[in-house]
């Protein structure tokens, strides 16, 4: 799937069915951003535990690179209680020049007064702290410059904090999984904008679009419609398949974006895009 927004480009394609994997490449005023990413999961009982597999990158345009991983999530009270989910470990940032970041996700415990504590540092090449970073990853998060280690005793460090983003304010009208004004628009389907898209986007996914209208009876059967399908089409990985816009590099786990997709939608060309969504036909039904 591809958003065009007011501010950046954005393109998500599933490269791999088995392992499930995801690649995503966005660019935006000044920047790009690329990355694949895959979970390992392990079910406990009461809780499911995420780790994910892959990494992130970001360019700027002066060539500047930062890659990341993500930290583990995990999903607890999945049968009886309050469901709620934590973010935990620790995150390294690497610069390819002069700055890198390591940032520690402290994890919950059950008698925790201050859950979701984020907090880490920046440091140059020769091992320094430059920058201290602290906040919660559900609510905002600030920076220090210098080491608030070496501070005075009774030292506060957000009496010089800086501000580096903060939650957006719930909506007057929540939806029903309180989604944000941004993740709503993901889906929607603006005026003219169906035509230029592929048959594989997202967007056009039905079992998905009935979901979003209530419509649960006609979202189920269309899942399992869909799920067939995909069963059917695994044979097309299994003897060699490949992504049309992005591929992996020699010597490199990751995939990375092309090109191609922007000038396929300009043109309207969707020759080699198969009608993913649609009703398979009697020779592969057959198979």
């Amino acid at each position: 799937m591809w958003q065009h927004l007011q501010f950046l480009d954005m393109l998500h394609l599933k490269v791999s069915h088995h392992p499930m994997l995801i690649a995503c490449h966005c660019e935006g005023r000044g920047w790009k951003f690329w990355g694949d990413s895959n979970l390992k999961s392990k079910f406990w009982g009461r809780s499911i535990q995420l780790d994910p597999v892959g990494f992130l990158a970001l360019e700027f345009d002066d060539g500047e690179v930062f890659q990341w991983s993500k930290v583990t999530t995990s999903i607890y009270n999945l049968i009886l209680g309050k469901i709620y989910c934590d973010h935990y470990g620790t995150m390294r940032i690497q610069g390819d020049r002069e700055y890198s970041c390591r940032l520690k996700f402290k994890e919950q415990s059950i008698i925790d007064r201050n859950p979701h504590q984020v907090q880490g540092f920046v440091q140059d090449k020769s091992g320094n702290k430059v920058a201290t970073l602290l906040g919660k990853w559900d609510e905002s998060m600030y920076y220090v410059l210098g080491d608030i280690a070496t501070k005075p005793k009774g030292y506060d460090p957000m009496s010089e904090a800086c501000l580096l983003w903060k939650k957006s304010k719930r909506a007057k009208n929540p939806t029903r999984y309180n989604l944000t004004s941004f993740a709503i628009t993901l889906n929607e389907l603006t005026p003219g904008l169906k035509e230029k898209l592929p048959p594989t986007d997202s967007r056009l996914r039905p079992d998905q679009r009935h979901l979003e209208n209530g419509e649960y009876e006609l979202a189920n059967a269309e899942k399992l419609r869909l799920e067939q399908r995909q069963r059917q089409s695994r044979k097309l990985q299994e003897s060699g398949w490949q992504p049309r816009w992005f591929r992996k590099e020699k010597d490199e786990d990751t995939y990375k974006y092309i090109g191609g997709y922007w000038e396929a939608r300009e043109q309207g060309k969707w020759d080699n895009c198969p009608n993913i969504f649609g009703q398979a036909s009697l020779e592969n039904s057959a198979d």
